[in-house]
């Protein structure tokens, strides 16, 4: 809801000035209370926090061209023939299941045309299309298309044509970039010259090559914010100096115009730009402590929803439709797995904790029992990951295993009654059981269950992936 000085000089100047302006424009100059400003400033982090480390994550891939983790520029395919491993460092949480691909589209001058070749339909593949809010917004693939050839269109917001010959379907951003990832399925290392086959097949091209016309006037070159580190992005105020700048390219959704209203009021959006220092001491206070509250709010919502089960991975990842404005269930799916997929193409299981509700520590040791007949129910592939705490990145071990996964069937060693159990711990656990052993760091950790193209029963809850038992 508004405040209650918004509406107030909203009432006193509808009258005279465009609505919307009128109301940022003398919104952002008043002289906040502390207590205000904190609340914003909370409401904001939450809000903002999957655009902010979203950008960190596209900056060093599209951007910064001399750092670790540049890809390619905008509106270029690069294809990554290999699986992620701990040098990989930009993602948190990462799958090391599927190369991946990946486009950073710049949709202000024209769209572009992702062109997909034929698969043999035993593979499974995906385009994931991903806004700036981190919605995920589209797919092609295996689930969504099918395993046949066929050209897409991606447009932005503000492209008001018609669908062309030669595409298959549109489909619309409601941000001017968007981030395209692809995952090719690998079914074991010697597979690695067919997934680069297949990569070799895929194609991105503005419309206007595609159809072989002049392409359009070029659009300004965007002099890009720094972005922060993952650590500053929890406590510095430049957090919303990032955020004013992201919202530029993001037009305002019709259910957000009272919360843009809001954010106007601390300088974030509305025209104006986000300065801390314009501020006087108190209300600067209040905006660090807004910004841990949202943590703190975040920190509550972990443990009393998604560590106890009441909430997951499926609940955080999806449409703007699909998750209803429900920016806490965002922020959460941005920070524990950034990019993860939408539950019809993929579902998360996650052990944070054992089946005694301790976190997961290399001090321990556990293990994972799948009754018979009880591997997880997919159209694709299943895999357990595991990550070290508090990075949230692959673990190097000796074995340079990250995972455990469906294709590794043959290789694993069954349970006497046809089940099977899979070995969590830091110590190896003898040669007996090492084919099933997925190694822990002496630290603390979690693991992340992934059910790719998950079946009915999967996704009705009718199976449900077993408790982490702790072992003494």
């Amino acid at each position: 809801m508004l405040g209650r000085r918004t509406l107030l000089i909203y009432g006193a100047l509808a009258a005279t000035l465009p609505p919307l302006t009128a109301l940022r424009t003398v919104a952002a100059d008043v002289a906040l209370k502390p207590d205000e400003a904190r609340a914003i400033a909370k409401e904001a982090t939450i809000y903002g926090f999957p655009l902010v480390d979203n950008y960190r994550v596209q900056h060093s891939y599209f951007v910064d061209t001399g750092g670790p983790e540049f890809k390619a520029p905008w509106n270029e395919l690069v294809n990554n023939a290999r699986v992620y491993t701990p040098d990989d460092k930009a993602i948190q949480t990462p799958n090391s299941d599927t190369p991946y691909s990946y486009v950073g589209a710049d949709l202000r001058a024209e769209p572009l045309v992702f062109t997909v070749p034929a698969i043999e339909k035993e593979r499974y593949y995906s385009l994931q299309f991903i806004d700036l809010y981190t919605f995920n917004f589209a797919y092609i693939g295996s689930r969504a298309t099918g395993n046949e050839a066929g050209s897409y269109l991606l447009a932005g917001p503000n492209w008001k044509g018609e669908t062309p010959p030669g595409i298959k379907a549109v489909i619309r951003s409601e941000t001017e970039f968007a981030f395209v990832l692809y995952r090719t399925q690998l079914f074991n290392p010697g597979d690695i010259e067919n997934v680069k086959k297949i990569q070799a097949g895929y194609r991105v091209e503005p419309l206007s090559k595609f159809l072989g016309q002049p392409a359009p006037a070029p659009v300004p070159v965007i002099d890009f914010i720094a972005p922060l580190s993952a650590a500053d992005e929890k406590t510095s105020p430049d957090f919303f100096k990032v955020l004013d700048f992201i919202l530029r390219f993001c037009p305002t959704h019709p259910s957000e115009t009272a919360l843009m209203q809001r954010f106007a009021d601390l300088n974030i959006g509305g025209g104006k730009t986000f300065d801390p220092d314009a501020f006087p001491p108190d209300v600067q206070k209040a905006i660090t402590d807004g910004m841990a509250d949202a943590w703190a709010a975040f920190k509550e919502h972990k443990e009393t929803m998604i560590d106890t089960g009441k909430a997951s991975s499926a609940d955080a990842f999806g449409t703007r439709e699909f998750l209803k404005n429900d920016y806490m269930q965002r922020m959460s799916g941005a920070v524990l797995g950034i990019y993860g997929n939408s539950k019809d193409e993929a579902l998360y299981p996650a052990y944070f904790t054992d089946d005694q509700q301790k976190p997961l520590s290399g001090a321990s040791r556990y293990a994972l029992r799948f009754e018979p007949g009880q591997l997880p129910p997919v159209n694709a592939f299943w895999s357990l990951t595991l990550y070290q705490l508090p990075e949230s990145l692959l673990y190097a071990n000796s074995l340079d295993r990250y995972l455990i996964n469906s294709p590794m069937l043959p290789s694993l060693k069954q349970d006497a009654d046809g089940g099977m159990t899979l070995h969590v711990q830091n110590e190896n656990p003898g040669a007996d059981r090492e084919s099933n052993w997925l190694p822990a760091p002496k630290g603390p950790f979690f693991v992340v269950m992934r059910l790719y193209w998950p079946k009915p029963d999967a996704l009705d809850g009718k199976w449900k992936a077993p408790p982490l038992q702790h072992v003494n």
